[in-house]
């Protein structure tokens, strides 16, 4: 009872230095991130990857990092895109850098592992989605990413019922004639004989549909906005930070430094681990600042939050939805390898004494 005891009172104090410390960069992800949700039309970034198809896969990727999307946003996103007929590559490109960071991030791990550790993991997350785009454009190009889409949509022709909304069906219900090809990475417009008895009779004038003025955000909604996201990430902060801590008290720092410290297999243990047991940004952070305290090396504290963010059960689950298992495999192999070799790049910044 008193090793219990003891590890409890040790968690909270170290949370309250680390809540010290970290109050100013909190503060200012808190602030970075509700602006960017309320002052920032979420909606208008595949048009934006529409109207920037030259140069698709880079500014896929800085798209992905300049917005603080969730799984389901980032999913949202995707499929907008290839609505837009965009190929595999940008598509590849946004999967892998949205869910590592956003500029909200970078100052929340800023003041956990400092500016040199932040610059790196931001860094890490244009140079991955960049090499996602990369092997993308390559694999779709030997056509091995050909009929990866799950859904093709449907939109009503000029023989179609004009009175039902386009239909997203499975690729695989689709008859199409041999040797036509259907664009794997698109929500193509395919002109499908309507049923006889879909419910019209000819195509029907429609009426045109009443436009509603979108809500423009105000200094107001950005304080609800602040005081929310603000909300949500202190209780994350201060509960994974005390749950780190206390587990720290009651595992020896010999377990901790013997399987990711300074040795040959900490880093890649670490990715692996990451695919399955990482949480979100907000918990892990602090979850991993205190392994880091009891013998955590940064490099494996920094392939495991790289590998476990884009593959985490929410970001698989929802690409799973839009895409098969060819699509996941190269956005999580980007990210496993890419994770492993940003990890020892870290370590060895430390060993030279350049961070």
């Amino acid at each position: 009872m008193g090793i219990l005891s003891t590890a409890l009172s040790e968690a909270f104090s170290q949370v309250l230095l680390s809540l010290v410390h970290n109050w100013p960069y909190l503060l200012a992800s808190i602030l970075i991130a509700a602006a960017l949700r309320v002052f920032v039309d979420q909606k208008s970034v595949p048009e934006y990857l529409r109207r920037n198809r030259q140069f698709s896969v880079v500014t896929a990727t800085a798209a992905a990092v300049a917005t603080p999307l969730c799984s389901c946003g980032t999913t949202a996103v995707v499929l907008g895109m290839m609505a837009g007929m965009l190929p595999w590559a940008p598509i590849i490109a946004f999967m892998v850098a949205s869910p590592l960071t956003s500029p909200g991030e970078l100052f929340y791990s800023a003041g956990l592992f400092g500016w040199p550790f932040a610059l790196t993991y931001f860094g890490a997350s244009i140079v991955l989605g960049l090499a996602g785009g990369l092997a993308g454009s390559i694999l779709e190009s030997r056509g091995w990413l050909r009929g990866q889409a799950r859904f093709q949509e449907a939109p009503a022709a000029a023989a179609v019922c004009a009175c039902e909304e386009p239909q997203l069906i499975p690729l695989a219900a689709l008859t199409v004639p041999q040797g036509a090809a259907i664009p794997a990475t698109r929500l193509a417009l395919s002109a499908i004989e309507a049923a006889p008895n879909c419910g019209c009779e000819g195509p029907a004038p429609s009426a045109p549909a009443a436009k509603t003025a979108p809500t423009r955000p105000t200094w107001r909604s950005y304080a609800r906005e602040v005081q929310t996201t603000g909300g949500q990430l202190l209780k994350l902060f201060l509960g994974f930070a005390f749950l780190g801590y206390f587990l720290n008290a009651l595992i020896p720092t010999e377990w901790i430094a013997g399987l990711f410290g300074e040795n040959s297999f900490g880093v890649p243990l670490a990715a692996t681990l990451g695919l399955p047991f990482y949480l979100s940004s907000e918990a892990s952070l602090p979850l991993v600042r205190a392994l880091i305290d009891t013998g955590m090396s940064p490099g494996a504290a920094m392939a495991f939050l790289i590998a476990g963010a884009g593959t985490s059960m929410g970001a698989v689950a929802g690409a799973l939805t839009i895409a098969r298992w060819r699509v996941i495999a190269v956005v999580v192999g980007t990210l496993w390898l890419g994770s492993i070799a940003f990890g020892y790049f870290f370590n060895m910044l430390i060993y030279f004494g350049l961070v």
